[in-house]
């Protein structure tokens, strides 16, 4: 029997607060006496190799990664959207954890804009200049992986 999959071996995923990845292969594996169908996906940050069931990647949040039709709304966003700077860094601390939980390029590129714009104008403390570093480097790598992107438009993001 075939079974139809939402992805295929050698697509390029992101998986939220993990960055992006790439389907190795598709396993049967039993686990607590039950047989299941994963996807065995390589992690390029971290180099680590995770398994998600295929019935569950819904809900996990993993999604194709952008395309090039994306992109100009990205730099939009990046260049002119307005920041929350007025918030007490605590609930901006966890609005920028909740954006990028969402595992959405949007919601990171917001965070990374966000950031870097506080970091000019003062240093960030510790919490956030890890989140920086870490939002930062999930979207120059989802931008890496984007068909048709050219290294100046990946050089904006810097």
């Amino acid at each position: 029997m075939e079974v139809d999959y939402l992805f295929q071996i050698g697509d390029n995923i992101v998986y939220p607060m993990h960055g992006v990845g790439i389907i190795k292969t598709i396993e049967e594996k039993e686990i607590s006496g039950e047989k299941q169908q994963y996807y065995v996906i390589k992690m390029l940050i971290g180099n680590m190799q995770v398994m998600i069931p295929t019935g569950k990647i819904l809900s996990s949040g993993i999604r194709p990664v952008t395309d090039i039709i994306e992109l100009k709304h990205i730099i939009n966003i990046f260049h002119h959207g307005e920041s929350a700077r007025l918030l007490p860094w605590k609930q901006r601390y966890k609005v920028n954890t909740d954006k990028i939980k969402t595992g959405k390029i949007q919601e990171c590129t917001e965070v990374v804009r966000d950031l870097m714009r506080m970091k000019k104008e003062k240093a960030l403390n510790t919490s956030e200049k890890k989140m920086l570093d870490n939002a930062h480097e999930f979207l120059i790598s989802e931008l890496g992986l984007i068909k048709g992107i050219t290294e100046n438009q990946i050089k904006s993001f810097c």
